[in-house]
């Protein structure tokens, strides 16, 4: 690689050519002409310096990283559904769906923090938003572990969130930087399946025992811990920090001109590209349904079929599993994407190939929720049948998500991170609007 042997990363859309420029140039709003000895670029396609010639144990390692550090902060946001009922109790508060606040506060903090973070990783790269985001998540748990009061909690959550936002934004970018585009799909099953859809599951299955055992206020302790270690992965990384090399990929335009071009970037694509516009409605929707399970699961096992409350996290396993079979099923989905008719330019199939799988997690997803609502009571039915009716809808939720994802990747190169981003703020946002008495039909 021609410049600084490590800790450049190249962003470079997968539809649009390389931008050409003079030897010697001039950045954009500067009047300081570039050595071309020291722009930044890749000694061809197969410059071992590339990400996306990393060796595959070291590219398997980076998205580990990554994956748990998206772990963490999701698994946060449905453990606190297990302590509701200790919070009233410990706080003094009467009215559970007051209590339940506290989910809502987080969801909306996640929704605000992927549009502010999503396109400052795009100006200043992912690394620094990744631990300035981190360190600010591990330091705001300590006063919600201390709270002696509601509003402290949901305050403290919502800031938390719009923190931690920045492990589920960032995420898809980071894996579309060093994976190649045949394993881009891959990739982001792995990471989707360990973090923002696993997380979910496992937060119940935790913080039920945690709660039961040790206390709700235990849960920001452990998730600490937890945070500690994602924080530490983040550091491993180094940059050489040396202002002397540019690329012509960094534009130096004044700071508040950049600033105000990137944060306005993701609105602007959700309301004028006809392809965030569609996915921003329909992710929303999928997304809300599931937050609804980890609503109405307690309700149903805990409530109803008097389950203690670290056994009923366990039945979460169902959509764990389904999650985890779209996971296992990747090479065979690929396979069906690559018999698609390719482009005679690029010898690549469309993105639009991976809506066969979207297809028919679009299918599997009502099929699930159907089979809940006709299951879940009453307490006569078997127990098992509930919780087999997470499987196909936890498929049908993880091959929405992984090839939308992928899709938006392909289609906006660059920009993935401000096309996930928008698409994930809809997502938070999007579970509040579906009634709570409806997780798969009205009974």
């Amino acid at each position: 690689m021609t410049g600084p042997e490590k800790g450049f990363t190249q962003q470079v859309s997968v539809v649009s050519p390389k931008p050409a420029l003079p030897r010697r140039a001039t950045s954009t709003g500067s009047t300081t002409i570039n050595d071309p000895a020291l722009e930044i670029d890749w000694d061809g396609d197969n410059d071992p310096q590339n990400p996306r010639n990393w060796p595959t144990w070291y590219e398997g390692l980076a998205i580990g990283f990554i994956s748990w550090g998206t772990w963490v902060v999701v698994v946060y946001s449905t453990a606190y559904t297990t302590g509701i009922l200790q919070i009233m109790e410990d706080l003094h508060i009467s009215s559970k769906p007051v209590v339940t606040l506290g989910v809502t506060t987080y969801l909306f903090g996640l929704a605000l923090g992927s549009v502010i973070l999503a396109p400052i990783s795009e100006i200043y790269g992912r690394k620094p938003v990744y631990i300035c985001s981190m360190s600010l998540f591990i330091i705001l748990l300590i006063p919600c572990g201390l709270a002696t009061s509601l509003p402290e909690v949901l305050v403290v959550r919502f800031l938390g969130a719009v923190a931690g936002s920045a492990m589920l934004t960032n995420a898809p970018g980071s894996v579309s930087d060093i994976v190649t585009d045949e394993y881009r799909a891959l990739a982001i099953s792995i990471w989707w399946s360990i973090g923002p859809l696993n997380g979910p599951t496992f937060g119940p299955i935790i913080g039920g025992f945690v709660t039961q055992y040790l206390g709700w206020r235990w849960i920001n302790w452990i998730v600490m811990v937890l945070s500690g270690v994602a924080l530490a992965f983040s550091l491993r990384r180094k940059e050489t920090d040396d202002p002397r090399w540019w690329s012509r990929y960094d534009r130096k335009v004044a700071f508040k001109k950049l600033l105000k071009i990137n944060l306005s970037r993701p609105f602007v694509m959700a309301l004028t590209e006809p392809i965030c516009i569609f996915w921003n409605l329909y992710i929303s929707i999928i997304y809300g349904m599931l937050y609804l399970y980890f609503v109405s699961y307690p309700i149903v096992f805990t409530e109803i079929r008097g389950w203690s409350v670290g056994v009923s996290g366990l039945a979460f396993l169902g959509i764990g599993i389904g999650s985890f079979s779209a996971v296992l099923t990747e090479p065979l989905l690929r396979t069906m994407i690559n018999a698609h008719r390719h482009d005679p330019m690029t010898g690549k199939v469309a993105p639009e190939a991976m809506g066969s799988v979207i297809c028919i997690g679009a299918v599997l997803c009502p099929i699930g929720q159907l089979w809940f609502a006709r299951t879940c009571v009453p307490v006569t039915v078997h127990w098992i049948w509930p919780i087999l009716s997470g499987i196909p809808f936890g498929a049908g939720n993880t091959a929405v998500f992984i090839y939308a994802s992928n899709y938006l990747a392909n289609c906006y190169g660059i920009y993935a991170a401000s096309a996930n981003g928008r698409q994930l703020r809809c997502q938070k946002f999007g579970w509040r609007h579906i009634a709570i008495g409806w997780p798969g039909n009205v009974r």
